[in-house]
This record gives structure tokens, C-alpha cells and sequence, in this order.
């Protein structure tokens, strides 16, 4: 809370302190990755173009126009054009104003999620619910800075899956710890935000608190927005006109440990810090190829003092080269992998990752590695605005854990929650659809996710979700929306553990970042 409270009051030293240059227009927040907002980006970003690098998200959309947020434009009141009341609730942002004699602009909106619901669990009825009250701002500062800002507070009694993996991992899926709300419910706040820098026609600079994701899938194998957001800072650089990309990222990730083995009965202790380095490259060999090469490194958590010692290798920007003078096994848990996407078409794209944790142990189940396939169809049989895309991911059980030389906590994660593929390990089916027709949104997705432990067959998990939705106003994502879920865990040698959820809900929300409940 106080620090959502910081983060508040920054921007509004920011918004205050900076009323001064010449206008960017662009319209939407720099943040969404929420896959139904994002659907009709990624279809223009699907069209064969030798400077799209849409690998790493988000996107940074100071390098072109092409990133930027495409809008849902249909009019509900076609014929009333001129009503700024309508104008606010339906189609533009809550606040936006630029003041005069200045290049600067300001938007402001709420956060909201209001989701009642009923879980049904082995018979027996919960009723669920979530309610998320927030604020979201931005502002550009002339054409060269974008500052963005948002915080939310949750309260929430969640369905008996979710539940029991709050309970046992101590946080609540993507969105961080918790307290106790009355007596079942979780109360937990979320914050985000960055600062923007385009220092050079083919440089940017960030530095904030959020999450990234690469990779062109649902998935992602090699660094996912799956958990809660972290401090990081950020180099993109841009050469060879547009086509290629490199990223440098500095993080900051948490164990959910106590930091020292002595503190306070009185105050809540320090948690484990490990800093971590990702560099990413991005290149365009044609229009229709796109290549990725990844490095990922969480160097050395902290000691009983909770320093952590890095040395200047941290700062290498080198992709593989730690890897090529440590190896994969080193205490420094150290990770590499790459992507390809194929245009077929505009309208046909295909993708890969693959990532290598761990090579060294003799027993094939024991190595640390992943691939992942996938497909997308944008206007599918020619239908405006019908998406599908099928996806299959193969995670090895012992990858993104700590490396054997180590007894710290070096493994690939941050608050108990993967930085990789969101369900841990194992092989996953993933088919989900998509159709856009005016405001009306509906989706239909199903996952089969099997476990194996030790090369024997350990649980499989179905997930099917329908929903229909209708979007109220596009230029924040507050929609409406109903929908159905069906969850089976199934442990064939365990059926005492076997547990299905059928879970159905409405609601009310603002749907900017993507929460992960299909695990």
C-alpha cells in the first residue's frame, strides 16, 4: 500500500513538473499486452515487414507508428457524434488534455475489475468475487519521453484452484502476496510503472517497475509476463534500418524468503533479493523471417545480510558470452534459447522457441530444456477479425530450477512464480479462438497440460473457458464480459487429488496486462 502510494504520488510529480513541448500523438497506453485488446495489433503486425520486431513485448512504439495501439473505432451512437458526455464514456480516455503553448499531454483512467462469480468444487457452491479499484495515467513530454503509472487495490475470494496455489506459493497468480480479507478472501495491491527515453533515433532507454515477455507465442518458454512485476532497466537499440533489434534488461527478482536468519518479531522481514540480466537479439533477415537469440542470467541471490554480489561480468550487454565462459550448469543460473517466426501470409503466421536450461545430467528427464511450436490464422476463412491460434509446448521437469552447484535459491523465478512457461513444466495442447465483429467479443480456449515426474505419468489437466463480451470503451479496455470455466486435474494414481472446478462469472473490468489463471 505505501508503496503503490509512492508510486502515485510520483506521477503526479511528473504530470506537475513536466507541462512543457511539443505534442506526440499517440493514444494508448504504452503497456497493454492483454491478448484480446492487443488482437487487432498483432494482426497489422502480422504483415510481412522487415522492421517489425514483435519478439519483446512491450513494444516501443518511439521507433514507429506500426506499435502503436490500434483501436476498436466503431460508433455505438453513430449518429450523435458530438456529445462530449457519450465521447467520455464510450469512446475516449476519462481525463486527456495537453495544456496550451506546451508539447505535452496527460491522460488519466480508472482501473477497474468487479467480478462476481460462483465456483463449483466437488458438489459444493463459493461464491467468488474480485474488486479492483485503481488509476492508470500517462503522459508524453514532447517526442522523445512517455511516462507511465497505474496501482490498483484488490480484494478478492478466488476459485478453489486459484485459492489453494495462493495459499501454498503465498501469492496471488501474476499480481503479487496477499493478506487475509474477512475470512477467505486475499487483499493484495498491484502497481506498475516506467519512464521512456528516446535518446537517439536508435536508442531508447526505460527504467521502472513492470514485467516484459518474448516470444511470438501464448507461452513463453524463455521470459514470460506470467509473474508479478519487478524493477528493471532497459536498453533497446535499433540498426540496419529497423532490422535489427537488441535488448539489454537489468532486473531485480525476490525470493519469497527471509533475507537474514535474524529479524523482527515487530516488522516484516527483508525478502532474498537476486538480480538477473536478459539480453535479446532481434533480426529481420527478410520480410517474412524473423530470428531471436536469448541470454538469461539470475546471478547470485543475497547472503544472510542481503547483499548480493555481482561483479562486472553483470554488466557484460555480450549475448552468450557468459554462457560461453561459464556454461549452463554454473551457480549463476544461466539460460539460452532462441524463436523464429515464418510470415506464410498476412494473414498466416508460424513460430518456435526453444530454451536450454540445463544439459548436464545424464538422465534425459533430469536436463533442463523446452520447445515450443505454434500457429497463427488472422481473418480466418476470410472472416474480418476471426483469430486462431494452436500452440504446443514441451517443458523438461527439471528446467528453470536452481543449478546443482548451488544451495541458494538461484532458480528461474520471482515470488514463487516461473519467469518461463507458466505451468512449471510438461507438455501442453493450447487452442483458443477468437472473433471481433463492431464491440462484441467472444473467445472459446482449451489447454491439455500432462506431467510426467521421474519419466512416470504424473497428472493432466484440461482447461476449456468460453466468453462473450462487449467492449464499452476502447481507448482504456473497460469491457463486459461473462463467461464459463472448466478446470479437471486429474491424478490417476492419486484420485483422492483428482479435482474439478466449473466456474462461471461476470464481469466489469479494465483489461490492460495479461493474469495467468490457466495452469
Amino acid at each position: 500500500m505505501v508503496k503503490s502510494k509512492t508510486k502515485y504520488n510520483r506521477f503526479l510529480f511528473f504530470t506537475a513538473a513536466l507541462l512543457f513541448s511539443k505534442i506526440y500523438f499517440a493514444q494508448f497506453y504504452n503497456m497493454p499486452v492483454d491478448y484480446a485488446f492487443s488482437l487487432l495489433t498483432e494482426k497489422k503486425l502480422a504483415n510481412k515487414d522487415s522492421s517489425i520486431h514483435a519478439g519483446l513485448k512491450p513494444y516501443i512504439h518511439f521507433y514507429s507508428s506500426k506499435y502503436e495501439h490500434v483501436p476498436d473505432t466503431h460508433r455505438i451512437f453513430k449518429f450523435i457524434s458530438d456529445d462530449p458526455a457519450l465521447d467520455i464514456a464510450f469512446f475516449k480516455h476519462t481525463l486527456d488534455f495537453s495544456p496550451k503553448g506546451t508539447n505535452a499531454r496527460f491522460i488519466l483512467d480508472p482501473i477497474l475489475n468487479i467480478q462476481p462469480g460462483n465456483d463449483y468444487y466437488k458438489g459444493n457452491k463459493t461464491q467468488t468475487f474480485t474488486n479492483t479499484r485503481g488509476l492508470i495515467g500517462s503522459a508524453y513530454i514532447g517526442n522523445k519521453v512517455y511516462v507511465e503509472t497505474m496501482f490498483s487495490e484488490n480484494q478478492a475470494r478466488l476459485p478453489f484452484y486459484v485459492d489453494s496455489f495462493a495459499r501454498v506459493f503465498g501469492v496471488v497468480p501474476g499480481q503479487g502476496r496477499w493478506k487475509k480479507f474477512k475470512e477467505s478472501g486475499f487483499d493484495f495491491a498491484y502497481s506498475s510503472g516506467f519512464v521512456s527515453i528516446q535518446a537517439t533515433k536508435q536508442i531508447n532507454v526505460q527504467f521502472g517497475h513492470g514485467k516484459h515477455k518474448i516470444g511470438n507465442g501464448y507461452r513463453s518458454l524463455l521470459l514470460s509476463d506470467n509473474c508479478l512485476n519487478y524493477p528493471y532497466a532497459r536498453v533497446t537499440q535499433q540498426w540496419f534500418k529497423g532490422r535489427l533489434q537488441y535488448t539489454n534488461i537489468y532486473a531485480l527478482f525476490m525470493n519469497l524468503t527471509p533475507a537474514s536468519a535474524k529479524f523482527s518479531p515487530y516488522a516484516e522481514p527483508l525478502l532474498q533479493k537476486k538480480p538477473a540480466a536478459f539480453q535479446y537479439l532481434s533480426i529481420n533477415p527478410t520480410k517474412f523471417v524473423n530470428v531471436g537469440f536469448f541470454q538469461g542470467i539470475i546471478w547470485d541471490a543475497g547472503d544472510l545480510k542481503n547483499n548480493y554480489h555481482v561483479n562486472y561480468n553483470y554488466y557484460n550487454p555480450f549475448i552468450f558470452s557468459t554462457a560461453a565462459t561459464k556454461g549452463l550448469n554454473d551457480s549463476n543460473n544461466i539460460l539460452i534459447g532462441g524463436d523464429i517466426k515464418l510470415k506464410i501470409t498476412n494473414k498466416i503466421n508460424i513460430y518456435g522457441q526453444v530454451m536450454i536450461d540445463d544439459l548436464t545430467p545424464d538422465v534425459d528427464f533430469q536436463k533442463g530444456m523446452g520447445y515450443q511450436a505454434g500457429l497463427c490464422f488472422y481473418d480466418l476463412l476470410r472472416v474480418k477479425n476471426l483469430f486462431l491460434q494452436v500452440e504446443y509446448n514441451d517443458v523438461y521437469q527439471n528446467s528453470y530450477l536452481s543449478p546443482v552447484t548451488t544451495r541458494k535459491n538461484q532458480s528461474y523465478s520471482h515470488y514463487n512464480q516461473t519467469l518461463g512457461f507458466t505451468p512449471g513444466h510438461g507438455k501442453e495442447l493450447f487452442i483458443m479462438a477468437d472473433y471481433k465483429r463492431k464491440r462484441l467479443i467472444l473467445n472459446a480456449r482449451y489447454h491439455l497440460i500432462e506431467r510426467e515426474k521421474d519419466n512416470d505419468y504424473l497428472s493432466s489437466t484440461e482447461i476449456a473457458n468460453f466468453s462473450i463480451g462487449y467492449l464499452l470503451n476502447p481507448s482504456y479496455n473497460l469491457n463486459i464480459n461473462m463467461g464459463y470455466t472448466y478446470r479437471n486435474e486429474n491424478f490417476p494414481n492419486f484420485k483422492v487429488l483428482s479435482n474439478q472446478t466449473n466456474y462461471v462469472y461476470l464481469m466489469l473490468r479494465t483489461g490492460l496486462t495479461n493474469l495467468y489463471f490457466d495452469f
